[in-house]
């Protein structure tokens, strides 16, 4: 309590999230009536908001390394969107872009 986080406890915690974004984005674009893919991206988004509320409210209070609430934005959107890819091509629909 009231120490910064080891960067190699931070790394962790970024690698086995990177499976629950995935997941979440898929359970999303599975449960979309239409449009697997926008919806996906969607909770993409919502993740984005998430860490960049998480990197402010952070930023000045010391608490670790600053790279981990910003790898927590720049990987929220690529999960998103291979998953919503993945439902699609589930789906046998054509994916666009």
């Amino acid at each position: 309590m009231g120490r910064p986080t080891e960067d190699a406890l931070l790394l962790l915690a970024t690698v086995y999230r990177i499976p629950f974004n995935i997941a979440g984005s898929y359970v999303v674009a599975r449960l979309a009536p239409d449009w697997p893919t926008q919806h996906a991206l969607v909770s993409g988004v919502v993740g984005v908001v998430a860490g960049t509320l998480g990197a402010v409210t952070t930023s000045d209070k010391g608490l670790g390394s600053h790279w981990y609430p910003l790898a927590l934005i720049a990987l929220a959107m690529p999960c998103a969107r291979a998953d919503g890819r993945v439902r699609v091509m589930q789906l046998g629909e054509r994916i666009d872009g």
